[in-house]
């Protein structure tokens, strides 16, 4: 039995409609210019904090550590009351979380999203109960890449790092599995910055129906 851990933004949930609308909405009330869909899509992954942060600084502009907790606040109280408004599974993830589970595996979720935000998406689209662990920075007080997130995470589902695999769609990601040692599935359908090849994960993903046998590949290593 394995312990398959999913990032959550970009990589189980396209949650990027929802954290965008939010950053653009707190930017506007700033009179700040909202930032362009494209180019906000890869601000995401290091939790809310770092997107408005990097939205800040894409303009050129510097913001006091008081402005960014005070933005940093609104944007959690507005994005709470609106996370699953246009936020969906990524195509044909059911399907290939059944086959994992009919497989014996554990799955996870290490997330920089807020626990208690992510319990919350996970839960209106669904999907908490598939869950063995739900864990994202404020869990352990750490974030990814820190590998630490990563090993407590598997070990909260009721597994051992020794035989996990991570899933995920960033640099972040996979720096986060790389420090663990932990094997890395990357998904080609996320929120990256940079081409996913260029990361070099042991399996790249187009689909989450190829999810399975790429675990399968990756289980036959172990």
């Amino acid at each position: 039995m394995l312990t398959i851990v999913f990032d959550l933004d970009g990589t189980l949930i396209d949650t990027a409609p929802d954290l965008i609308d939010t950053l653009n909405l707190i930017l506007t009330q700033e009179r700040l210019p909202a930032v362009p869909f494209e180019i906000a899509r890869n601000l995401i992954g290091g939790g809310a904090r770092g997107m408005i942060e990097r939205a800040i600084a894409a303009e050129g502009r510097t913001c006091a550590p008081s402005d960014i907790d005070r933005l940093y606040a609104a944007f959690i109280a507005h994005y709470a009351d609106h996370l699953a408004d246009r936020s969906r599974p990524f195509p044909k993830l059911d399907a290939a979380l059944d086959a994992l589970a009919a497989a014996g595996h554990r799955l996870a979720v290490c997330t920089n999203k807020l626990e208690w935000l992510s319990v919350r998406l996970l839960n209106i689209l669904k999907l908490a109960p598939r869950f063995a662990a739900i864990c994202g920075p404020d869990t352990f007080g750490v974030h990814k890449p820190d590998p630490e997130i990563l090993r407590r995470t598997v070990q909260r589902a009721g597994g051992e790092p020794a035989s996990a695999i991570m899933v995920g769609d960033s640099k972040t990601d996979v720096a986060t599995a790389r420090a663990a040692r932990v094997p890395v599935v990357a998904v080609d359908f996320g929120y990256s910055g940079v081409p996913i090849v260029s990361l070099k994960p042991d399996r790249i993903i187009s689909s989450f129906a190829d999810l399975p046998p790429a675990v399968n590949a990756l289980a036959a290593e172990f």
